[in-house]
Formats: structure tokens, C-alpha cells, sequence
């Protein structure tokens, strides 16, 4: 049961006569009391609400609990300081709540929606022709944890890996075949020679990008960036102070963005430098000047069904596919549906065509365009050659997925710097009609190095996921083998060991994303990630793991103890304050849903783990006198073992009997 929910519904039947004009903000006004002497929930909506009134605050908080209706589950509200109205739960109506999670074996007492939602969730979405690296981390397990959360609170979700298997990126590797391919490597490791072939392919393109447009564009900006900075070091001389205060906000400005273009040129340099210095591919490049267009055509023969082409992508695909499905069972991740960008192909030609007969899309310098109001570019859906783009087959697969799925909401984990991308596409797919569908973009942030930049190897190539979360593992293994070697007698044998590592290192990574915001950046620390205290997935585990030792120590079967009807008493502080946390699951997984945000199912853990520990402290459980209290506490560690579990499972992340 959702403990907020409740409280909401009666504010919300309190206020609904006293004149608000909102009444919802007032309600979103009652919260969890962010100290237990002031109760376990607290309202701090007399205030505003007196002041639309122009009555104290005192009186209007008195009116409140006078209208409200909580005699069955709290205390008599009181009220305190200038109008916070402060409410505590029954020990009866909560020692009820614990019980009833405690009968529930798998759902702890937290019932299904009665208003189920049909979800479709677009995330992970890797490009197959290359190896998955760090980027793709973000998307896969904050999509597959939202598929988590709202399938258990019995919404219908869909996922759909909506993978690149179609574009630019074929035409580097179809090209690289033709002209690079090592066919004794590709037998071997067909995924690994592919890679190899996209990197060189790529790496050729971009170096004759540099050369010829992007480095001369640079540098003609550089020279005018450096004239403007001259220009506005002599006006910073005015001796009036608003103008000289003007313009050196302008100097500084000007100069920042030199800055800037400093650094891109010293890339673009870089970069250039790489293949000049590398006597091989300086000879490739030099014998393929046009590698950028040939890309293009062997991409735009893939398209128009050039046999052979087709061949080669058949004969490419299998194996890529297997690459990444080989990454997601280890992540532990699954999909309903993964329709790449080849599925649609037939599709976007109507598209087009629908676009244009609902005068939504015009010819404008010979490409069809979507212009939208308050968008100064326009949403181009198919190039003047005739090419379509992403913009085209994201409004085939909206297309798709309302005929297939009638879905009342579709979600797209897509890295915040497609916001543009997606606010157009939604825009534009509103127009077509799909405006009963809700269409949310949940973007995430950047993972970062140490350095506060995009986290990448030392020679500057991006990280593969595999190789990090090898690492993980390696490194969780490290941890697991001192720790147990410090033990008078080691519990876990290699094998055992070796597992643990694994749950340890994979969940750490998934954790460590999942606890931040999803829209802020954040800096990725395997020391941090894998460390025992803090709001990590090893201290999670540990807690998890801690509570099972307590059964085992005590020899207590657990299953005979829950059978037994013993009852739960929370007669002391801390016992009283874990078993309210516990109760709490239900308003996490509520917030989770409400703006598609993981962290705050892992700040709940963090905060049920804390008041674990501080039970764990003060409460003696194996040793406690009477056996009533013994049963009670053990008990209390079942459903706190329980609610660990379940909370880190529908974060994809698994437990460990033993650390």
C-alpha cells in the first residue's frame, strides 16, 4: 500500500470546500517528515492556502484536521510552528501494513495498479555493426529498470530494441570489406574484423573531413574570432562604466569561444596527425580521396536492393546480432521485440507521402521538410537524392507501434543530446494524430573519465562494454578474495567466489549509473562503484547478505517462521523506523513511475539499508529476551531482506547469500 497516496487522497477530500483554486499543489504538499520528532508524514499546505484566504495560518491548519478523515491509520494530527499540520501512523495500522507484506510472498503487500498503462520502452538501441561500449550503459539499464518497475506494478510494457542496423555505418563496413578485408581474421572473429574495418573505414573518413572542410572552416573562424577579440579589447577603453561593463562581458565571451576554437582545431590536428604519422594509413588515404562519397554509394546500394550488398549484410548481421546478445545476458537484460531500422524501410516512403498529402511536409531546396512553429530548422524527412533519414523512420516506427501496440505512452532512453531530435519528431507526430499518446523522451546525461570528459581509454578510443565490465569483475574479485581471506576460516570456495564477483561487478555498474539522476552527467570510479560503504550496490549486497547470516548463524529456517503467524511489534525507536522504511517500497516505486527516474528506488534502498544497520546496532535479534521479541525482529530482517532483493531486482541487479 502506498502510505502518501492515502494520506494525499484524504487531504485532497480535506481541502477540496475551502476555496483553493489548486488543490493539487496543495496535496503534493504533504510529504514524508524529513525528521521523525515532527511525525512520519507532514502537510505544510496551511500556509499557502492561508494566504489565499487571509486567514492565519494556525487557524487554517485547525480547519484542515478538522475536515480530515485519518482516524483509521494515523495519530490525532497535531499541529506545530506557523501551520505545518504533523502526522504519525498507528503502531497498530502499521505493525497491520508489515504483516500484510510479510503474507505477501512476492509482491510485499504492494497491489497492481487499477489503472494499467500500455507502455512501449526504446532503449539500449546499440549500432550492430560495431562493438557496444561505455555510452550504451545508460540507456540499457535505466530502460530495462523503468521496464522493471512498471511491468510489477502491473502495467503492460513492450520493449523494443530499435537497433542501427541499416545506415551510414554498413556503408563504412560494406566499403572496408571490398577494399580492406583480412579474411583469415574475419573467419576467426568476424565481429572483431568488422570493428577493425568500421574504425579504419571511419577513421579515413573523418581524416579527409578534417583536411578538407572541417579544419580550413576552423581556422577562417579562428582568424575572425581573433580580429573580434582585437576589436573589442580597444571599445573595453569607453569611459563610461555601464559600456565598458558591457563590453568586457563581450570580451570575455569573445574570448571564451576562442578558446573553444583553439581546442577544436587542436583535435582536428590531432586527428589529421594520427593517420600522417601512420605510414600505412596515410597510404590508404592518400589512395582513396573520395572514401566519405564511395561510403555514401555503397550505403545507397544497400538501400536499393543491390544484390550484392544485400548479400554481404546478411552474411554481416547474424554474427554482430550475437555479439550483442551475448553483452545483454550478461547484463541480464531481455526484449520483447528488437525491430532495427531495416524493419521500416518499406514504410517510409509512405511516410513521406502522408506527410505531404496532410500538408504537413513541403519541397524545400529540393528536400521534404517538416517546418514547426517556434523551430528555426525544419524536421527533414527525405533529402533531395531521395535518401530518407532517422527523423523519417522514428515517425515509421511511431507509425507501427500505435497499429501494433495501441501503447498509451512510448518511451525513448535516448542521451539528452537528441532533445532537439525528439522535441521535432513528437511535434511532427502529433500533427499526424498521435496526440492520445504520451511520447516522453528520458534523456540521461554523459558518462565521464576522471578528467571530466567523456570517459574513454588513454589512447582516446571510446570503452568497450565488454572490456568494462570485465574489469569490474576482475576488479570485484579482488575485493571478494580479501575479504574472505581475512576471515579466520574462508566461507566461499573458487567457484563461489568467482560468482560473487561477477554479481558484484555487473551490479556495481548498473547501480552506479542508476543512483544518480538520470539527466545529470557523472564521473565513472570503479573504487567508488565497488566500495562497501555508501550508496553503492556492494553495500546493498552486503546489507542483503548480512540479514541472510542471521538466519544461518541463528540455524532459523525462515520459511517455517513466516508460516508460523507470528506477529511483528516495532516497540523500539529503531525497530519502529525499519519497519516504516520497509512499508515505503510502494511510494518509491510510485515516484519512479511518475518522471521515469531509477534513482529514487535506489535512494530508498540506501536509506532502508541505513536503517538496517542502525537496528542492526541497537536491537539485539538472535540474543533478544522474550522470544516474542526474538520472533519479531527476525521477522523484521526477513522483510528487510525481502524488500532488498525485490528493490535490486527490478533494477536488474541480483544478491549474494554470502559476501
Amino acid at each position: 500500500m502506498n502510505i502518501l497516496s492515502l494520506l494525499r487522497s484524504r487531504f485532497r477530500d480535506a481541502l477540496s470546500d475551502l476555496g483553493s483554486q489548486d488543490i493539487a499543489a496543495l496535496v503534493d504538499m504533504v510529504r514524508p517528515s524529513q525528521d521523525p520528532r515532527f511525525g512520519d508524514y507532514q502537510a505544510n499546505c496551511a500556509m499557502p492556502l492561508a494566504n489565499q484566504l487571509g486567514k492565519p495560518p494556525r487557524d487554517v491548519a485547525a480547519e484542515i484536521i478538522d475536515r480530515l478523515d485519518v482516524s483509521d491509520l494515523c495519530e490525532q494530527p497535531e499541529v506545530a510552528g506557523p501551520g505545518f499540520i504533523n502526522l504519525r501512523l498507528q503502531d497498530a495500522w502499521l505493525h497491520r501494513d508489515l504483516q500484510n507484506a510479510l503474507a505477501d510472498g512476492k509482491r510485499l503487500g504492494i497491489t497492481p495498479t487499477d489503472s494499467p498503462r500500455t507502455v512501449v520502452l526504446d532503449y539500449s538501441s546499440p549500432n550492430v555493426a560495431k562493438p557496444m561500449h561505455v555510452g550504451h550503459i545508460r540507456s540499457t539499464v535505466i530502460g530495462a529498470a523503468l521496464e522493471n518497475v512498471l511491468q510489477f506494478l502491473g502495467h503492460r510494457t513492450i520493449s523494443d530494441n530499435h537497433i542501427g542496423d541499416w545506415g551510414t555505418q554498413f556503408g563504412m563496413i560494406l566499403f572496408g570489406t571490398k577494399h580492406f578485408l583480412d579474411s583469415v581474421a574475419f573467419d576467426r572473429d568476424p565481429v572483431t574484423e568488422l570493428g577493425r574495418l568500421y574504425k579504419l573505414v571511419s577513421s579515413l573518413v573523418e581524416y579527409h573531413e578534417a583536411v578538407n572542410t572541417k579544419r580550413p572552416q576552423i581556422e577562417q573562424q579562428l582568424a575572425d574570432q581573433q580580429r573580434l577579440v582585437a576589436e573589442l579589447a580597444q571599445t573595453a577603453e569607453s569611459e563610461d562604466k555601464a559600456a565598458k561593463k558591457k563590453a568586457a562581458r563581450a570580451r570575455l565571451q569573445a574570448e571564451t569561444r576562442l578558446a573553444d576554437l583553439k581546442t577544436e582545431l587542436a583535435s582536428f590536428s590531432a586527428k589529421i596527425a594520427q593517420i600522417d604519422d601512420d605510414p600505412v594509413r596515410s597510404e590508404l588515404a592518400a589512395s582513396h580521396p573520395n572514401i566519405g562519397q564511395q561510403v555514401l554509394a555503397e550505403t545507397a546500394k544497400l538501400h536499393a536492393g543491390d544484390a550484392e550488398n544485400r548479400a554481404l549484410w546478411q552474411k554481416f548481421l547474424p554474427a554482430c546480432k550475437q555479439e550483442i546478445d551475448e553483452t545483454y545476458a550478461r547484463l541480464g537484460v531481455r526484449f520483447d521485440h528488437t525491430l532495427g531500422e531495416s524493419f521500416y524501410q518499406d514504410r517510409l516512403a509512405g511516410v513521406v507521402d502522408d506527410l505531404r498529402n496532410k500538408n504537413l511536409a513541403i519541397q524545400s531546396d529540393g528536400a521534404v521538410c517538416v517546418f514547426l512553429d517556434g523551430y528555426k530548422s525544419p524536421m527533414i524527412v527525405q533529402k533531395k537524392d531521395g535518401a530518407f533519414l532517422y527523423a523519417t523512420t522514428d515517425l515509421a516506427t511511431i507509425q507501427y507501434r500505435a497499429e501494433q501496440f495501441q501503447p498509451d505512452a512510448i518511451l525513448y532512453v535516448v542521451d539528452h543530446r537528441q532533445s532537439l531530435h525528439f522535441e521535432q519528431l513528437f511535434a511532427t507526430a502529433r500533427l499526424m494524430g498521435y496526440s492520445d499518446v504520451e511520447l516522453a523522451h528520458v534523456k540521461f546525461g554523459t558518462v565521464l573519465g576522471e578528467d571530466g570528459r567523456p570517459y574513454k581509454t588513454r589512447s582516446g578510443d571510446t570503452v568497450g562494454l565488454t572490456g568494462l565490465l570485465d574489469e569490474a569483475v576482475r576488479r570485484a574479485r579482488t575485493v571478494v578474495d580479501e575479504n574472505d581471506d581475512a576471515k579466520p576460516s574462508p566461507e566461499l570456495s573458487a567457484q563461489q567466489r568467482q560468482q560473487v564477483a561477477e554479481v558484484v561487478g555487473i551490479g556495481a555498474i548498473k547501480y552506479a549509473d542508476l543512483s544518480h539522476n538520470r539527466e545529470s552527467d557523472y564521473v565513472f570510479s570503479y573504487d567508488k562503484m565497488l566500495s562497501m560503504k555508501g550508496n553503492t550496490a556492494a553495500y546493498m549486497q552486503y546489507s542483503y547478505a548480512r540479514v541472510r547470516s542471521i538466519f544461518e548463524k541463528g540455524q532459523v529456517d525462515v520459511d517455517q517462521l513466516c508460516a508460523a503467524g507470528h506477529s511483528i511489534k516495532c516497540a523500539h525507536v529503531a525497530e519502529r523506523a525499519l519497519g516504516l522504511e520497509i512499508v515505503r517500497l510502494a511510494e518509491a516505486l510510485d515516484r519512479v513511475v511518475a518522471d521515469y527516474r531509477p534513482n529514487h528506488l535506489t535512494a530508498y534502498l540506501f536509506e532502508l539499508a541505513g536503517r538496517f544497520a542502525e537496528f542492526f546496532e541497537q536491537c539485539p535479534v538472535l540474543k533478544a529476551e522474550p522470544e516474542a521479541t526474538r520472533t519479531s525482529r527476525l521477522l523484521l530482517c526477513n522483510l528487510t531482506g525481502r524488500t532488498l532483493k525485490r528493490g535490486l531486482a527490478l533494477l536488474g541487479i541480483e544478491v549474494v547469500e554470502r559476501m
